[in-house]
């Protein structure tokens, strides 16, 4: 089997994750796909603003209805900075004879080198990098035995932050989130 897994701090989930996790899933025929909400990404300051609990119901309320994706929540129950290589020796244990491709924007690319145990994480997986239109990727980390596959991104310009302060602000998340998440971001006061 072909299995994609896509981490992301998720709060809020919103349509560009959802749209990344749709494109790499249809243009790499993967069998199954799994979003992998973190505990706390290494590379990023600290801004969750949510609970892992909140987190999690977020993403179950936007992609339940969804077969072609799974949640999994290693990483919040390991708590603590979530380090992919973590994580993909985990999937690596469970899945050990089927591919593994881990999603990453091609923000993200010449970053990569910075990774925790990037060699190691290299032989494990193979990385699908999404390219937006407009923004392409111009320099590739030199890895050894980096496997990376391109896969046109669409340009969905969301960031959680820009949703975070709408709802402090009394905006409306329409045509942002998915309308179960949205219910539950205002049933449990969230990002106030």
């Amino acid at each position: 089997m072909k299995i994609g897994f896509l981490g992301g701090s998720f709060d809020p989930v919103h349509f560009g994750h959802l749209m990344a996790a749709q494109d790499a899933y249809e243009q790499n025929q993967l069998d199954r796909l799994i979003l992998v909400p973190a505990a706390q990404a290494p590379l990023k300051n600290n801004d969750v603003q949510s609970s892992a609990e909140d987190r999690l119901a977020l993403l179950r309320a936007a992609v339940e209805w969804d077969k072609r994706f799974e949640i999994s929540d290693v990483e919040l129950r390991r708590g603590g900075v979530s380090y992919t290589i973590d994580s993909v020796r985990h999937f690596r244990a469970l899945y050990p004879n089927d591919e593994l491709y881990w999603i990453i924007g091609g923000d993200q690319l010449p970053k990569l080198h910075l990774w925790k145990d990037i060699k190691e994480l290299a032989k494990l997986v193979e990385f699908i990098f999404l390219e937006r239109p407009g923004h392409p990727v111009k320099a590739v980390p030199d890895i050894p035995g980096l496997r990376l596959r391109r896969c046109d991104g669409h340009l969905l310009a969301i960031s959680s932050t820009e949703l975070r302060d709408r709802v402090k602000r009394d905006l409306s998340l329409d045509y942002f989130v998915p309308h179960k998440a949205i219910v539950y971001i205002r049933d449990h006061r969230l990002y106030r």
